[in-house]
């Protein structure tokens, strides 16, 4: 992989970068204020759950969507969604108290950031070779990493103790407004005429992408895992700000801003690890490191988090230990946006549609799984939970056997393209 992303690609990563610091910033504080406002932990659960699950909408559809009527456009339209009931949501709701208010409009801003930002995994697809698209979607997620774990955690971790939580999440606009201008100003250039088709087509094209997963088999069974390899990265800022920093659930081990560093740390790590699993994917096989290292990892990881603070306190170090696993681990994952259209090549879109959907739906099963277990079996149960997932995960690995350039579908790599050079476009 080239010590930069294809240049037609850096407007875009860059607007992704700046846009998701914006969207990141309550993810780490977003329950434990809610709980401070009077709600109870299963409520707060429920508002990030509801949002999971609009985000698996707009994810679903996004693919489509930007294929139909064009990548630019898409993002532009949830820019503008994400501000608009941002401000509602701050303005209007939070100091309203009505919890039915604040869970509707925090729903209804999930719709938004699936679409800016998978819209342009299709504009990944139409410039990038296939063959190197691993390598790409690892500058994808380095963007999105950086702007959703690292600074989305780290500022945040900084100006609460300045303006609150509340003047945080007022801050965090200027950070989507910034990445939705950059968008307008910069994103689309060069990019391919989309297929105008009618409103009957698109819902065609959009049922497909769901369709798929009971047609083909090996999507289905990579949209599971799809599912399974985030949930503690969308589970852990629902309870572990709870479980760490309050003695509810947990103990107060650590402080909110020392939490909020841990978990950019995680995210820092995933800067790294999702270019060097790119990387590796690409010349030593997808599946291989996903059902290893991806899912090893992350069951490890999880378990860390829950056990290090109870046999070593308010230990950063070790903390920060497991938060480099499980940023490694996640990485590890990098390869499935090109995993997905590799299943299905003669329906690309579907595809695309699919792992949207498939990386949606973790947003909401992480959060879904706190809510619905969290008051039966406690922070380790749901802990133990995801290690089990992430367990099921590697042995499903094992039959799916995507068609990638250079090796046989046992993701052994053939003798033949052994020396070969992966090349990129670099439109």
């Amino acid at each position: 992989m080239r010590l930069a992303p294809p240049k037609i690609l850096i407007p875009g990563l860059i607007a992704i970068a700046v846009f998701m610091t914006g969207d990141g910033f309550e993810l780490t504080f977003l329950s434990k204020y809610l709980v401070s406002l009077g709600f109870a932990a299963t409520q707060a659960s429920t508002v990030i759950t509801a949002y999971g699950l609009m985000a698996a909408l707009a994810g679903w559809a996004s693919g489509v969507m930007a294929e139909t009527f064009g990548v630019r456009r898409i993002m532009l339209i949830g820019a503008g969604l994400w501000i608009s009931l941002h401000l509602l949501f701050i303005g209007v709701a939070i100091p309203s108290g009505l919890y039915p208010l604040i869970l509707v409009v925090y729903a209804g801003r999930g719709l938004a950031y699936p679409l800016f930002i998978y819209s342009f995994v299709v504009y990944i697809t139409q410039k990038v070779a296939p063959a190197s698209r691993a390598s790409a979607m690892g500058w994808f997620w380095t963007a999105y990493s950086i702007g959703i774990g690292c600074l989305g955690s780290w500022i945040p971790a900084r100006t609460i103790n300045f303006i609150g939580e509340r003047g945080t999440l007022w801050f965090s606009l200027a950070w989507t407004i910034t990445g939705g201008l950059l968008c307008l100003l910069f994103v689309g250039r060069g990019e391919p005429q989309p297929v105008r088709g009618d409103l009957r087509d698109t819902l065609r094209q959009l049922s497909v992408g769901v369709t798929i997963l009971g047609t083909n088999r090996e999507v289905a069974l990579t949209a599971i895992v799809r599912v399974i390899c985030n949930l503690s990265l969308y589970g852990f800022p629902v309870i572990m700000p709870l479980y760490l920093t309050t003695a509810g659930y947990g103990e107060e081990w650590f402080t909110m801003p020392q939490w909020m560093t841990i978990w950019g740390i995680q995210f820092a790590v995933t800067v790294f690890g999702n270019l060097f699993w790119g990387w590796i994917g690409d010349r030593y096989g997808w599946m291989r490191q996903m059902r290893w290292y991806g899912c090893w990892f992350c069951a490890a990881a999880t378990l860390g988090f829950y056990y290090v603070p109870q046999f070593l306190g308010g230990n950063m170090i070790a903390l920060g230990a497991a938060a480099v696993l499980l940023g490694m681990g996640v990485t590890a994952f990098v390869p499935m946006a090109a995993v997905f259209p590799a299943l299905a090549p003669e329906h690309r879109g579907a595809a695309i549609s699919a792992n949207n959907l498939a990386s949606g739906l973790t947003t909401f099963v992480g959060p879904g799984l706190v809510t619905l277990l969290l008051p039966h079996i406690g922070v380790a149960g749901v802990c133990w939970t995801y290690t089990a997932l992430y367990l099921l995960g590697s042995l499903i690995t094992v039959f799916i056997h995507p068609d990638q350039p250079g090796f046989d579908r046992n993701g052994r790599r053939l003798p033949a393209t052994a020396d070969r050079r992966v090349t990129e476009v670099d439109a």
